[in-house]
Formats: structure tokens, C-alpha cells, sequence
């Protein structure tokens, strides 16, 4: 094999859950310019698509695309792990040492490249290479940098008002249905209590998940699912009351204050709402202290202001934190506002970086990390005003941190991961055909509202054009796209948890009955013979394998066969229509690179018609909206052909062989895909 370099340099630009269908359609209505241009200038399929690995899940599919190794082999197979102790309990997976397989990275710093792997989620931190040019910044979860260690408070919406009489913070909050813009009256809202931890956020985004506690989530009905639960991310809510200023050390004699409670209620900041020019009340200032003369941050009305540094308490330790806000409503008489506080990012944290100077470097010439809202879903407005924002601020600080670290610190190959369209794409993609369970949102809205996450990303993209003209190679990817669903998922496939209902309904898991005879989120494993969890595994409760096992091994081929029937025998009650779509034992499940010990004794997939946004199907599901589960591919750049269209079926795995040969390194040992050199512009 040829080993001469056909570059010197290159890049990867990972955007997680981006579609090539809605790219493809997008570029064709001339709203995607820079991609476009892109395509001008390399190489793709027609329909920019490329097969993706199995499950259609973040961590397996970017190990896949750093290994070129299928899941089975790598050994990342889902988004969490199956607990080595417990078949209903998963644990942490997003961990470098849990990958079987030698990635990319590694052999290009080996061959003296100097490598920056920047927040890809799957396989990465710590890092894998002793190597000093391997150079590693996050990768334990896929929201943003820093999101899984360095929150140190929640989100906040403060609702203040001159008819408020009482202070009042609720923690972890949603909005009740069919409120309107403003509320003074708390009784309108919905209170998840007084407990001030902070579960969801550090369950979904890694800081007690990376403890290595098992983490045991039963789903029974469709209210347990992600894709109701991760649309509705709660926050704090804050009502305070308005009046005139009163004990200020200097204030505008006109000014109005208000009381905005911080680290989970247990901290003060104050307020001054001022008049302009031409005394509309219009803008907001912050005080640590009614002393301070000189406020830490002054908002206007419509604008969202980053980078505001104030100190956050959690736990009792208190750490210097960067905000984001922004005034969602005030009246021009000052006397009703609604604001939105981010939650706050410890400035200080360094843990995930490698090495650690890269943060100082990072925050002296580029800026604080910006935090991400995740908060919005089925409330249009706040993805308008509020999720949508934040991530304009953070795309730009990404691509202007990845700027600076190519053109200062010289890297010669970058692997980087942005989590926007996926991000919103829980959020929002299920809102994009009108169901039952969403039938109060306006699907036409939400659809604008997916083309505009994509006109985002291509902003994004657009700043890492010009290193085409100076010699970088560029690789456009994804994990898998992400789908609006055709129908309302069934209680099979997802991947956070031990799904009962189906396997309940089968006569497989038995769940033990309360005084009353109702079922319990508690498995009786001396009925139970099988159960679903992770995706697309089920697991057989085996005798002297499991702790609870009361199948015979001699007895589970032929319990697989049942289960593998029935499930092609099961149909959903709404449709009448079949759910799952294959079904494999685990030796069979190597067609797809779903085999081996971490998989579970049978791999399966629901059929295309009835997918969640991703990860429980095939990676060729499309669904409403023109939307489909494959991932993206396009490369650009010296040793690429340009405004080439190839025929080839490209998978995922090819993509690390690929890049091996445009950089001439060794492929790395466990890869099992090919080189796509239909594309090369020299013959290999």
C-alpha cells in the first residue's frame, strides 16, 4: 500500500445528529452556503450519506468514526453500559478505557503529528496516548465543554412583578401548561418541591454518573421516556416582588428594584430597572450588593449578555462562574419583568483538559466557555429567545477556540465534536409532526425551527473554510441524523432504561405487585426470564451467569427463538401495525457489528415507522419531514477530488482508514473498514 501523504494537515468537524436528508434539501434551497460550498469543492455521495453503525447511539457511532472498529469490537455499546452486576442497571460509559479498539488519534501523535481531540463524546478522556502530542479537551459527555463537571447552579427564570408580594424560589420547575408570558401568582405554576441537588442535570451530563453507581431506570409508560422528559427540562423559578428603590448606596431616584435568588435559593443578587432617555423603563442591572456602586451586569431589553462572571455556591464550595442573561419581557413602566439566568460554569475547572494550560490559553484569548440553555422544548418561545441563542454564543466561541488553537498552536490533525442539532434535536424533533401526546404544538413552527439549527451549524462550518485554502484537509460527519417520528414511539428501545411494558405484556419480566395487586418498578427476578434494556438488547436471565438467573443455558436457545418470534408477532395497538423490524442472537448480531460480550444475547431493531429521534432502529430509518437516522459525510481538501459525486456505499468505519491514508500513518489495529479511495484524487 501507497504510504505518502496525500496531506499534511487535517481536520475533523463532528456535528452530532446531523441529517443529510435535511442538509441535502437545505443546500438545495440555497439556505446552507457554506456547506454548499464545501460540496463545490470535495467529494460526498449524492444523497451526502453514509452508513452509520449500530446502535444509532453518540458514544458507539464517534468511537466508530475514531477506530473504524464496529461497536462489538470496540466495545462502547450504547450510551450507558451494561452494569457487570445487575441486568435491570446501567452504568457510566463514556470512558476511554472502556474501548477495546485503538483510535485514530493515537497513531497520528505515534508519527509525530501534533493531535487536538476536542469534546468527542464516546472514547477520548482520559487520554489513551502517553503521548505528548496528544492533546485532549473533554469528551465525557456530548452537551458542551466543561458541562459535566463545572455546573454549579441550574437555570432560572425570574418572574417579578409589582403585584408579587412575597419572595419566593421553587427549584426545578416547569412552566404550567397554557400560562402565559408573566406570572404572579406561584398556585399557577407546578412545584417539584423544596430539594435543591441536582439530579437531572448531573445524571444526563456525567458529574455523579462518572461515580460508577449503577443507574436503575424502569420505563413503563410513555410519560417515562426521554422524549417526554428531555423536552421538559425543568428550572428554577424566582418571583420577586417590584418596588422603588429603597437602601441603595446609589440608584437613579426613579429606579425600581427586584430580589434574584441564586444556588438554589440560597444566595442574593439585586436589581435595578432604569429608565432611558426617554423614560421607558428598558434596561436591568445587577448588583452583588445593595453597597456595590458599579453593577456586575447590565442587561439591555432582547439581547442576551454572556460571559458574566459572579460567584456560584454548591455544596458549600463557592466558585467563580460565567452567566448568561437576557430580558425575555419588561413593561415600559418597569413594573412586570421576566428574566432568564443560566446556569453557571465553575471558571476554574480544569479537570478535563489536557493538558491543563489549554483552558488558560483558551480563556485569555478567546473567552469564558459560554453555558448552553437546555431549556425550551414544547415552549417555542424559549427556543426563540433563550435555547437558540445560547447556542449561536457557543457555536461561535467553539469555532473561534478551534481558530485560535490552529492557527497558535500549530496542530496538524484536529478531531472535534459540536452537540447543537442534537441537543435541539431532543428538545424539538418529536414536535415536528403533530402526535397525540404533543397535539398543543404547531408542528410548522417546529419544523422552521429544525432548518434554523441547521443554518446555525452552517455558520459554524463556514468559519473553518479558509483552511481549505491553506492546506487542511476537512471532514465533514456525523454520528447518526436524528428523525421526526411517523407515530408515537412504542415502550420498546429506549435506551436509558429497562423497558417493561412490552416485554410485561410478552410474559418475559415480571414486575413485583404492590398490597394492592399494581405492578412496582421493582423486577421479580424468580419470574423474570428476560429483559430489554439499552437500545436494542435484551438479556436473558441466566442460571450461574446472572445473579438471579433461573434460566437454564440449555434451555436459552430456545427461549431466544420465542422471544425473536414474538417480538416480530407484536403490533401496536394504535396502528395494528408489526414494531420491531429484526431481531439477531448475539452470534447472529455480528452482520451488524453488534455482537460480542458487551452486547446482549439477542440485538434488535424497531421498525422504521415507529422511531424515536434515534438509536432504536436501523441507521437507514428515514421519517416525517424528510428527515432520516444516517449520518453525514463530506470531505474536502489536498488529496480529495473536487465536485466529485461517488456511487460507493460509504460506512462508517471507512472513514478511520481514510484518514489514515490521506495522513500516510499505520491504520490502527483493530479498524475493520476500507479506505473510501473512490474519492482520493490519486489512485491508491
Amino acid at each position: 500500500m501507497n504510504r505518502e501523504s496525500r496531506t499534511k494537515k487535517l481536520i475533523v468537524l463532528g456535528i452530532d445528529g446531523m441529517d443529510p436528508m435535511i442538509t441535502k434539501r437545505l443546500v438545495d434551497e440555497g439556505r446552507l452556503p457554506h456547506i454548499k460550498r464545501y460540496l463545490a469543492l470535495g467529494s460526498s455521495r449524492k444523497e451526502l450519506d453514509m452508513l452509520g453503525a449500530h446502535p444509532t447511539i453518540t458514544p458507539p457511532c464517534w468511537t466508530t468514526l475514531a477506530t473504524g472498529a464496529y461497536p462489538g469490537t470496540h466495545g462502547i455499546t450504547c450510551y450507558w453500559r451494561q452494569s457487570p452486576q445487575s441486568l435491570d442497571a446501567v452504568v457510566y460509559n463514556m470512558d476511554s478505557r472502556n474501548c477495546k479498539a485503538e483510535q485514530l488519534w493515537n497513531v497520528t501523535a505515534e508519527a509525530g503529528l501534533k493531535t487536538l481531540v476536542w469534546h468527542w463524546p464516546g472514547s477520548s478522556w482520559p487520554p489513551s496516548s502517553k503521548s505528548p502530542l496528544l492533546h485532549v479537551v473533554d469528551g465525557t459527555q456530548p452537551g458542551s465543554v466543561n458541562m459535566g463537571v463545572a455546573q454549579m447552579d441550574w437555570e432560572k427564570v425570574l418572574y417579578a412583578s409589582s403585584e408579587t408580594k412575597k419572595l419566593k424560589f421553587i427549584p426545578h420547575t416547569q412552566k404550567a401548561a397554557g400560562v402565559g408570558c408573566n406570572i404572579t401568582d406561584i398556585s399557577e405554576v407546578l412545584s417539584s418541591g423544596d430539594d435543591d441537588t441536582d439530579e437531572m442535570m448531573e445524571l444526563w451530563w456525567g458529574d455523579e454518573a462518572r461515580k460508577g453507581g449503577e443507574i436503575r431506570t424502569y420505563v413503563n409508560t410513555l410519560d417515562d421516556t426521554e422524549m417526554m422528559i428531555g423536552a421538559k427540562v425543568a428550572y428554577d423559578m424566582i418571583f420577586s416582588p417590584i418596588k422603588q428603590a429603597n437602601g441603595w448606596k446609589s440608584s437613579p431616584d426613579d429606579a425600581l428594584e427586584f430580589t434574584l435568588l441564586i444556588s438554589a435559593g440560597k444566595e442574593s443578587r439585586f436589581g435595578l430597572i432604569t429608565k432611558n432617555n426617554r423614560g421607558v423603563y428598558d434596561s436591568v442591572s445587577l448588583y452583588r450588593s445593595k453597597e456595590d456602586t458599579k453593577p456586575f451586569a447590565v442587561l439591555e431589553k432582547g439581547k442576551m449578555t454572556s460571559g458574566i462572571i459572579d460567584n456560584a455556591t454548591k455544596k458549600g464550595v463557592t466558585k467563580p462562574c460565567c452567566r448568561s442573561y437576557k430580558i425575555l419581557d419588561l413593561g415600559p413602566d418597569g413594573t412586570e419583568l421576566r428574566l432568564w439566568v443560566s446556569n453557571a460554569l465553575d471558571t476554574t475547572n480544569n479537570m478535563l483538559w489536557h493538558p491543563v494550560t489549554l483552558l488558560d490559553k483558551i480563556i485569555g484569548n478567546v473567552g469564558y466557555i459560554p453555558p448552553v440553555s437546555l431549556i425550551g422544548g414544547e415552549d417555542s418561545e424559549l427556543v426563540d429567545k433563550v435555547f437558540e441563542p445560547s447556542w449561536d454564543i457557543y457555536c461561535k466561541w467553539q469555532a473561534d477556540s478551534l481558530n485560535y488553537l490552529l492557527d497558535y498552536e500549530n496542530y496538524d490533525v484536529v478531531f472535534s465534536h459540536l452537540h447543537n442539532v442534537d441537543c435541539a434535536g431532543h428538545q424539538i424533533w418529536h414536535l415536528g409532526k403533530t402526535l397525540e401526546p404533543w397535539k398543543h404544538t404547531d408542528e410548522k413552527v417546529n419544523q422552521e425551527i429544525i432548518d434554523r439549527f441547521y443554518e446555525q451549524t452552517d455558520r459554524y462550518l463556514g468559519r473553518f473554510l479558509h483552511y481549505l485554502d491553506e492546506g487542511y484537509t476537512i471532514l465533514i460527519v456525523s454520528d447518526h441524523g436524528l428523525l421526526v417520528g411517523e407515530n408515537v414511539p412504542p415502550i420498546l428501545g429506549e435506551y436509558a432504561g429497562v423497558n417493561t411494558r412490552i416485554m410485561e405484556e410478552l410474559g418475559y419480566t415480571v414486575l413485583k405487585k404492590d398490597s394492592a395487586g399494581n405492578s412496582i418498578n421493582e423486577i421479580d427476578w424468580d419470574k423474570t426470564r428476560a429483559v430489554q434494556i439499552r437500545s436494542n438488547y435484551i438479556y436473558i436471565n441466566v442460571k450461574n451467569r446472572d445473579k438471579y438467573g433461573i434460566v437454564d443455558p440449555e434451555n436459552k436457545y430456545d427461549l431466544e427463538e420465542q422471544i425473536i418470534s414474538d417480538l416480530y408477532n407484536y403490533r401496536d395497538d394504535r396502528t395494528g401495525k408489526r414494531v420491531v423490524g429484526i431481531a439477531l442472537r448475539n452470534k447472529d448480531a455480528v452482520l451488524l457489528g453488534t455482537n460480542g460480550p458487551e452486547c446482549g444475547d439477542i440485538f434488535f431493531t424497531v421498525e422504521e415507522g415507529f422511531n424515536r429521534l434515534h438509536g432504536d432502529g436501523l441507521t437507514t430509518a428515514q421519517g416525517y419531514y424528510n428527515t432520516s437516522v444516517s449520518p453525514i459525510f463530506i470531505a474536502a481538501g489536498p488529496g480529495i477530488k473536487s465536485g466529485f459525486t461517488t456511487d460507493r456505499v460509504i460506512r462508517q468505519v471507512d472513514v478511520t482508514p481514510t484518514m489514515a491514508v490521506l495522513l500516510g500513518t499505520r491504520i490502527p489495529a483493530q479498524c475493520e473498514g476500507a479506505p473510501i479511495y473512490q474519492i482520493l484524487a490519486d489512485e491508491l
